[in-house]
């Protein structure tokens, strides 16, 4: 269960504000291709189903070592040495999934019959179109002004709410390396097992965190379930909305009734889990095993460079990596083979929008988990794979632009100080929701040690330089290929 910080929000209030405002003004600081592989195939496996991995040539190969202290490292060698230091390598993309699986989750992703309102699938705020995201800052779920409306045409309806932070890209998510899932970490697999907000509640064959989470957003109220004395498309009452927010089970039950009420999905579910009693956590495996296969790519210049063409990278983009592995400390979070800890850091985000709990209008992060204030404000590291097409970024999506959030990055007291809403966040309503009392709360607890403190516009450039490195070739086309023409239920594919 998420904590409440009623009264500790209050006490926060309390505090100085006078010596927070002094802070801020000081300005303190379903295909896959392997690797060597750019022709968009749907292979990256070995003929055993495993992720292509090669050795990394040693920084000092070709040449004797007398040699090598006398002349000037290449920028390969020493790049290349940062890799072999940190230990980065082509990630696990995991288990081949199965077919059965993945046809049934790819008709459960793009079916809006997942919802209460009948108007929302998972992938209005996850499209291939958009990258796998709906590139606004904030999601419009169910009861937007216009059905089957996407991204930046996407219009909050009446009476509606932004939903609290941005829809997260589903890139990789077949990596056994995932431990985590949401913004606050609040889906974590641990030595003991799996937490979730279902608690006990949860069922207990869901195989991985990427399954869990499937099992949550037809639970919110804002994204797909709807309100209560909703009607749906067709003008029928919606039943799902008048169940009680804290009974999950009644939930997910009466969507797997509205699933198997239809017979393509009585189909479906019979191919992939065959004799077995079928329940919404079926689903959410499917759903999982479709995202993992569908939109897992392993052949961007970044995994072609780890498996050993130098060539992959053009020069900006090499200096770009050594600025991310070396001096500018990017990956002392944004670690690993995917790019990222899995840990949660106060990077002084600006916070707008609707917030969360108790704390509203503000989001206290990963603190509404955990409860401890020294994790205010807290968000966990996002991964960076094909983020040149993920944007907005930040838990909210308080950036459009990938420069503008690097940046954001190496001054994050001066960034905040001067953040502009109006130049940065494209949806009107969400603009006025800025409350620049609110960002000195969130000055207050910047941890800057694991920040770099100068990045000149030349470097950010070639960060973002790397960075686009880190985008699979023709993704706009392999995403498009994941889009079926129909759907069991019959209802409209976006």
């Amino acid at each position: 269960m998420l904590v409440k910080f009623r009264d500790f929000y209050g006490s926060v209030r309390r505090c100085s504000m006078v010596a927070l405002s002094l802070i801020v003004l000081s300005g303190i600081p379903a295909q896959r291709a392997s690797a060597s592989d750019n022709s968009g195939n749907r292979s990256g496996r070995n003929s055993r189903g495993k992720s292509t991995k090669e050795s990394l040539p040693s920084p000092f190969a070709g040449s004797s070592s007398t040699t090598n202290l006398m002349r000037k490292k290449s920028k390969d060698e020493r790049l290349r040495a940062l890799l072999t230091k940190q230990a980065i390598v082509s990630f696990d993309a995991g288990p081949l999934q199965n077919p059965s699986h993945v046809k049934l989750g790819q008709a459960l992703f793009f079916d809006k019959e997942l919802s209460g309102n009948r108007d929302t699938a998972c992938s209005t705020c996850h499209h291939p179109f958009l990258a796998t995201g709906d590139e606004l800052s904030l999601s419009v779920g169910t009861a937007a002004k216009k059905d089957g409306t996407l991204g930046e045409d996407r219009k909050i309806g009446d009476g509606r709410s932004f939903a609290p932070r941005n829809a997260p890209a589903v890139f990789n998510l077949g990596s056994p390396e995932w431990v985590t899932q949401y913004w606050d970490g609040r889906i974590a697999e641990t030595d003991t097992g799996y937490i979730s907000p279902a608690g006990s509640m949860l069922p207990k064959n869901l195989p991985n965190v990427i399954a869990i989470q499937a099992m949550f957003p037809v639970t919110s109220r804002v994204e797909m379930r709807g309100l209560k004395g909703d009607l749906d498309v067709y003008g029928n009452h919606n039943e799902l909305a008048d169940i009680d927010d804290n009974d999950l089970p009644l939930i997910w039950d009466a969507i797997a009734a509205r699933l198997l009420s239809l017979p393509g999905y009585q189909t479906l579910f019979a191919e992939a889990f065959p004799g077995e009693t079928v329940g919404f956590e079926h689903a959410a495996i499917a759903i999982a095993a479709f995202e993992a296969e569908a939109f897992t790519y392993l052949d961007s210049p970044w995994d072609r460079y780890l498996t050993g063409n130098n060539r992959a990278l053009s020069s900006s983009q090499k200096n770009g990596a050594l600025l991310f592995f070396g001096s500018a400390g990017c990956s002392s979070c944004h670690s690993g083979s995917l790019l990222t800890d899995q840990q949660f850091h106060n990077l002084g985000v600006p916070q707008f929008g609707p917030g969360k709990g108790a704390e509203a209008p503000l989001d206290f992060g990963r603190a509404r988990v955990t409860g401890k204030p020294q994790e205010l404000f807290k968000f966990r590291t996002p991964p960076l794979r094909n983020c040149e097409v993920t944007g907005p970024y930040m838990h909210n999506g308080a950036y459009r632009d990938l420069e503008d959030a690097i940046a954001h990055h190496a001054e994050p007291i001066t960034s905040l100080n001067r953040y502009q809403v109006d130049s940065h966040v494209e949806q009107d309503p969400l603009r006025s929701t800025y409350d620049q009392e609110n960002q000195v709360l969130v000055a207050g607890s910047i941890n800057l040690l694991k920040l770099p403190t100068h990045l000149s516009k030349k470097e950010i450039r070639h960060l973002a330089d790397f960075m686009k490195a880190l985008t699979a070739p023709k993704i706009q086309q392999r995403l498009d290929a994941t889009i079926p023409v129909t759907v069991p239920s019959g209802l409209p594919v976006d």
